[in-house]
C-alpha cells in the first residue's frame, strides 16, 4: 500500500464530500421541492459554472482511464475520442440553445418531456426515458470501475485472495458518500465538485506531459518503444498488438465511430441535464466555443496509452494502466494527486449521471403513467429515491462484471442512445416527422444495433466484444451504432411519407416556433431564478 498517495487522495476526497453537503445550502431556493432546484440546480447556473460542470459531466474517469487504456491496447484506434470531441461542438451549437428556449418556455425538465411536447406521444416519450436509462447504467458503471482502478493500484481492499466484501468495501464507502451528498444536494454538489475536479486534472496533465516524457528520455523514444511492442504478435489474435496509424482496413471503422459518438454525446440525459441548468440561451452558445478547451486536454491525455507502454507498464486489466504509470513515475505525493483527479472525476459525472436517470424516471414514467397527479415534492422525493436505486444498480454492474470490458458496455450504451437522435434533434427543427415512423425507427435501431453487437466477439467475450461489425452492402467494418442509426432514419422518413399519405392521426404539438428561441427575460418563460435566503452564500 502506498501510504503517502492513499493519504492524499483521502484528503482530497474528504474535501469533495464537504463541499457536496455543503452545496445544498449554496444558491438556497425558498422552495427545494421541485425538480427545477434539485435536478437542475434552479436553472441558475451562469457561463463559468457550466462550462465547469458540462466539462465535469463529459471529460469523466472514462477519459483518464479508459481512452489511455484503449491506446495502450491497440494503439491510434484509441484516438476517436479525440476528433469526435472535436466534431461535437459544431453540431451541438446547432441545436442546443433551441432545445434551452424551448425547455425552459414549457419547464421542461429531461428530453422525454420535449419529445412528449412536440410529438404529443407519450409512447414515443417512453422510448426516449427507457433508453436514456438503460444508456446511462453502464456508464455510471465505468465512472466506478475508473474509483476501482485507482484503489487496486494505491493497493486498498487486499489482494485476490481478499474476502469479496473486505476488497470491495473502499468502493462501498466512495458508493454511499456520493448517494448521500446526491440525495442531499442534488444537482449543486457536482457543479460545486467540478471546480477541483477540472483544476486538479488540468494540473495533472500539464505535469504528466511534461515530466513523464523528460524521464523516458524524449518523445522519440515513447513513440519508438510504442511502435515495437505494437508490432509484436498477439497470441490470442494471432495478428499485431496495435499499431501507431490506423491501418487501411480499420478507417472506416474509426471514423464512423468517431461520427457515431459525435451525434450520441449530447442525446445522454446526463448532457441534457447539465445544459438545461444554465441561465440563458447565451450561456449554452458561449459554452459550445470554449468547452473545446477540454479536446485540447484530451489530446494530450490520450498520449499517455504511449508513454504506459514506454515505461514497461505491465497489466493484465488495460483498465489499470494509466494508474499504473502514475504510480511508477510520479512521486508519491503527486502520485496521489493524481489519483484523486481520477477519483473525483468520476464522482462528478456519477453524481449527475444518477441525477439524469432519476429525472427521466420521475417525469415521463412515474409522473406520465403512474401518478399524473403527482406534486413537485412528490416528484422530487421520487427523484432523490430512483438516484440511490440507478448508482445501486451501476454498483451490482461494476461489482458481476468483467472490468477489462468496461468500456465495451460504455460503447453499447452509445448505440442505443444515438437512437434517439431522430426524435430529439429533428424535433428541434422540423414537426414533419410523424410520431409512429419515429417510434419505428427507434424500434429498428435499437433492435438491429442490440443483435449486431451481441454478435461480436473478442478474446476476452464471446458476446458484445466490440462495437464494430461489417456494415451491410458496403463490406467495411463500421461503427454498429451509426449503421442503426442510419437504418433508424430510413424507417423514420420512408413510413413518414407513408403515414402522411393515408392520413394517419398525428399529436398534438404543444410548442410553437418562438419557443425555440426565446430566452429567460422572455414574457411567458416558465422559468424563475432562485430567491436566495437570508445568509446563504451566492
Amino acid at each position: 500500500m502506498n501510504g503517502v498517495a492513499l493519504a492524499v487522495f483521502i484528503f482530497f476526497f474528504l474535501a469533495v464530500t464537504v463541499m457536496g453537503f455543503l452545496a445544498s445550502r449554496w444558491r438556497k431556493a425558498e422552495n427545494e421541492h421541485s425538480l427545477d432546484e434539485w435536478g437542475l440546480g434552479g436553472r441558475s447556473f451562469g457561463t463559468w459554472i457550466t462550462w465547469f460542470l458540462l466539462g465535469g459531466d463529459l471529460y469523466t474517469a472514462y477519459t483518464f482511464v479508459a481512452v489511455p487504456a484503449a491506446i495502450y491496447a491497440a494503439g491510434a484506434a484509441g484516438f476517436f475520442a479525440v476528433p469526435y470531441t472535436i466534431l461535437v461542438y459544431p453540431l451541438i451549437f446547432t441545436f442546443l440553445p433551441r432545445l434551452w428556449s424551448v425547455s425552459h418556455k414549457h419547464g421542461y425538465v429531461t428530453t422525454s418531456d420535449f419529445v412528449r411536447g412536440r410529438f404529443g406521444s407519450k409512447g414515443l416519450s417512453l422510448a426516449v426515458a427507457l433508453t436514456g436509462l438503460l444508456a446511462t447504467m453502464p456508464y455510471i458503471a465505468l465512472q466506478l470501475v475508473g474509483i476501482q482502478a485507482v484503489l487496486d493500484v494505491m493497493g486498498v481492499g487486499g489482494g485476490e485472495n481478499t474476502h469479496w466484501f473486505i476488497k470491495d468495501l473502499p468502493l462501498l464507502i466512495a458508493f454511499g458518500v456520493l448517494a448521500a451528498y446526491t440525495y442531499s444536494s442534488g444537482l449543486r454538489a457536482p457543479a460545486m465538485i467540478a471546480f477541483v475536479k477540472d483544476t486538479l486534472i488540468y494540473i495533472v496533465i500539464a505535469v504528466a506531459i511534461i515530466y513523464i516524457p523528460i524521464k523516458l528520455g524524449g518523445f522519440d523514444e515513447i513513440f519508438s518503444k510504442a511502435g515495437e511492442a505494437y508490432a509484436q504478435i498477439n497470441p490470442a489474435t494471432d495478428k499485431p498488438r496495435g499499431s501507431l496509424v490506423p491501418p487501411e482496413m480499420g478507417q472506416w471503422g474509426y471514423a464512423t465511430l468517431a461520427l457515431g459518438s459525435a451525434l450520441a454525446l449530447f442525446m445522454y440525459p446526463h448532457s441534457i441535464t447539465a445544459t438545461l441548468s444554465s441561465r440563458s440561451r447565451d450561456v449554452i452558445r458561449r459554452n459550445t466555443t470554449i468547452l473545446p478547451l477540454y479536446s485540447l486536454m484530451l489530446g494530450l491525455l490520450a498520449l499517455l496509452g504511449f508513454m504506459a507502454i514506454a515505461a514497461g507498464v505491465k497489466v493484465d486489466n488495460g483498465q489499470l494502466a494509466i494508474p499504473q504509470l502514475f504510480e511508477n513515475m510520479f512521486p508519491d505525493w503527486f502520485a496521489g494527486v493524481a489519483f484523486a483527479a481520477i477519483g473525483i472525476g468520476a464522482l462528478v459525472p456519477a453524481a449527475i449521471m444518477s441525477i439524469a436517470a432519476a429525472n427521466l424516471f420521475t417525469r415521463n414514467i412515474y409522473k406520465d403513467f403512474l401518478k399524473p397527479d403527482a406534486t413537485p415534492e412528490q416528484e422530487t422525493k421520487v427523484s432523490k429515491l430512483v438516484s440511490l436505486l440507478v448508482k445501486v444498480g451501476a454498483l451490482a454492474f461494476v461489482l458481476t462484471m468483467d472490468k477489462t470490458v468496461a468500456i465495451n458496455f460504455q460503447l453499447l450504451g452509445g448505440i442505443w442512445i444515438l437512437q434517439t437522435l431522430p426524435a430529439l434533434v429533428g424535433g428541434l427543427f422540423t414537426r414533419w416527422f410523424h410520431r409512429w415512423a419515429l417510434l419505428a425507427g427507434w424500434a429498428v435501431g435499437m433492435i438491429y444495433g442490440t443483435a449486431a453487437a451481441y454478435g461480436v466477439a473478442s478474446p476476452t467475450q464471446k458476446h458484445f466484444g466490440g462495437s464494430s461489425a461489417e456494415i451491410p452492402g458496403i463490406g467495411e467494418i463500421g461503427y454498429i451504432g451509426l449503421t442503426a442509426f442510419v437504418l433508424n432514419a430510413v424507417v423514420v422518413v420512408v413510413l413518414t411519407f407513408v403515414l402522411k399519405a393515408v392520413n394517419a392521426p398525428d399529436g398534438v404539438d404543444e410548442t410553437s416556433p418562438e419557443d425555440y428561441t426565446a430566452d429567460a427575460g422572455d414574457p411567458g418563460v416558465k422559468v424563475e431564478l432562485p430567491k436566495v435566503t437570508e445568509g446563504a452564500g451566492h
